[in-house]
């Protein structure tokens, strides 16, 4: 982790929020803290000129080593690489029908997901599908999907199937990744995970994806970018479509050094020691609520079993005089910005992330914490408002940009 007091924020040189993120990998609030051995890469090699296509044969066998996969390459972000993996599954090495898309005529151009991973990252995930030019085909109910709606879905038209890991999808009663693919496999069809905030680099190569996509601007610590690995044919489809639709999800340099800098210095990371100090955190703001009226926590671990827990607090409005969403609004607000994960809070609880801190900010989250409840607690009257009223603002806020 970075000292703050190593160097200036430039965030008030920038009159930007100093924000506390809590939330976890969020690419909304700049994703991760990219670690020091990455950001000396990117400094070392903005100055100088480079050949873009070696540099990135130079990153395919360290994500090779890495993943487990056959070959790989850095683009534009983990989104980037859902469409230019389905693209390749399309066109092959067809130079022209690369340059054709997303004209996809002639081309094999259904592409299957379970209806349950149509989830939103901050667009939705088909539409990088209907990018490349294919057609979404969406199999079972958001809550159910067996592997006969997947086989019964398969055809001559079926370019690939989407699997996507992620904690926004239904973690229930859907086709598991192992059976996923050997249905797919018996029948031809290829299978790319979307594993974009994913800790484990070599588990769903190995529980039968072809192609595997991560982000290397969160757990990794790398610069924004996306990392596709797999097969080696199917990669290098993947890489052709840079003489494509590819062209506007480009890489620069700094993204491709920047991300092998970050898979290297994974190798070498204490994931233990992280873990134990992200546990102190933890116990640190479990400490700071204990006892307070309203006010409920616990441990959960990751949904998909990435290595870390997170601190779910449940608020009673009755008693904390606070709604979930309006405590999660207070902490966001003032000098020092706490944002929580809140994509929950209508439940009437938020979770808080402790993977990306600096030395001395899980302090000043206990004591904003210890702030908002006290306040409302003071309050004669239960501070809640309607809910709906929130999301609009929101979006009104959005529609606004960039006034």
């Amino acid at each position: 982790m970075t000292d703050l007091s190593l160097a200036p924020d430039i965030r008030a040189a920038r009159k930007l929020r100093p924000v506390i993120n809590v939330s976890g990998t969020m690419t909304a609030l700049g994703a991760s803290i990219v670690v020091p051995e990455a950001v000396a890469a990117v400094a070392a090699i903005l100055p100088e000129f480079v050949e873009i296509n070696e540099l990135h044969k130079i990153a395919s066998p360290v994500i090779a080593r890495l993943t487990g996969g056959e070959a790989g390459f850095v683009t534009a972000s983990c989104s980037a690489g859902i469409t230019l993996a389905v693209a390749g599954a399309m066109t092959g090495d067809d130079l022209a029908a690369i340059e054709r898309l997303p004209d996809a005529t002639g081309l094999k151009d259904e592409v299957i997901i379970q209806t349950g991973q149509v989830v939103s990252y901050g667009a939705p995930v088909d539409q990088g599908i209907r990018l490349a030019g294919a057609k979404a085909i969406y199999i079972g109910q958001a809550t159910s999907c067996y592997p006969y709606h997947l086989d019964g879905a398969i055809n001559e038209r079926t370019a690939a199937a989407v699997f996507v890991v992620s904690h926004h999808t239904v973690q229930y009663g859907l086709i598991g990744l192992k059976q996923f693919a050997e249905t797919c496999h018996a029948r031809g069809v290829p299978v790319i995970v979307d594993a974009a905030s994913e800790y484990d680099l070599r588990l769903f190569l190995e529980q039968g994806a072809d192609v595997v996509l991560y982000s290397s601007h969160k757990f990794l610590g790398g610069p924004t970018g996306g990392i596709v690995a797999g097969s080696k044919s199917l990669v290098r489809s993947a890489f052709l479509q840079n003489r494509g639709i590819g062209r506007g999800m480009k890489v620069g340099k700094e993204s491709i050094l920047g991300t092998i800098a970050a898979l290297e210095a994974w190798e070498k990371r204490d994931h233990a020691a992280i873990r134990a100090t992200e546990s102190g955190y933890l116990d640190l703001w479990q400490r700071t609520l204990a006892g307070r009226p309203g006010v409920a926590t616990a441990l959960e671990p990751d949904p998909t079993h990435n290595p870390l827990d997170r601190l779910r607090v449940t608020i009673d409005p009755q008693e904390a005089h606070i709604t979930a969403w309006d405590l999660a609004d207070a902490l966001a607000s003032g000098a020092r910005p706490v944002i929580v994960r809140d994509h929950e809070t209508e439940h009437g609880y938020f979770y808080m992330d402790p993977c990306n801190l600096h030395p001395g900010e899980a302090e000043i989250v206990a004591a904003r914490l210890d702030e908002e409840l006290s306040k409302a607690r003071q309050s004669n009257e239960i501070i809640a408002t309607p809910y709906e009223k929130r999301y609009a603002a929101r979006i009104d806020k959005l529609l606004q940009w960039p006034d």
